[in-house]
């Protein structure tokens, strides 16, 4: 059974006919176009499917996009204004943080959830922020440092 949702994706709002008990991963790709969250492990452990609802991080494998209808939800391909990389990405990129990049989208959102709440983390919090994403490359000391060097950027987050 489809019921007629409205979801606030990246700035937009748009209202779509789904059953509300899709899971907010699979109505971002087919309906919004968006591939940033991943699917990897569907029992909220790897953090591939983060995105941000209302500023909090959100696993999306599992969880009805009914539950987000309201709420602002942020991807890894809303963080990008004009062609221009986030001061986030733009670090991770610099500092070559991502290997297979299955994992980036959580680790980006992650740390954007972190630097939103405090934007001059130490080692110690960056590492406690992105724990809840499952990297299996192990370049998890290069996403300690991308996320340290867009913090001390001065950027807004």
């Amino acid at each position: 059974m489809t019921k007629s949702i409205v979801l606030a994706v990246n700035g937009t709002k748009k209202t779509i006919n789904v059953d509300p008990e899709e899971p907010l991963l699979y109505v971002l790709r087919e309906e919004f176009g968006l591939n940033g969250p991943k699917f990897g492990c569907g029992l909220h452990q790897c953090g591939s499917c983060l995105v941000l609802a209302n500023g909090q991080s959100s696993y999306t494998c599992r969880i009805p996009c009914s539950d987000f209808e309201g709420k602002k939800i942020e991807t890894i391909e809303g963080l990008s204004k004009k062609g221009k990389l986030h001061s986030l990405q733009q670090s991770f990129f610099e500092v070559q943080a991502a290997q297979c990049g299955y994992c980036v989208n959580g680790m980006l959102i992650s740390a954007l959830e972190l630097l939103r709440k405090n934007p001059n983390p130490n080692n110690h919090e960056i590492r406690e922020a992105l724990n809840k994403v499952i990297c299996r490359c192990g370049t998890h000391s290069r996403f300690i440092k991308a996320v340290k060097k867009a913090a001390d950027s001065q950027s807004k987050f």
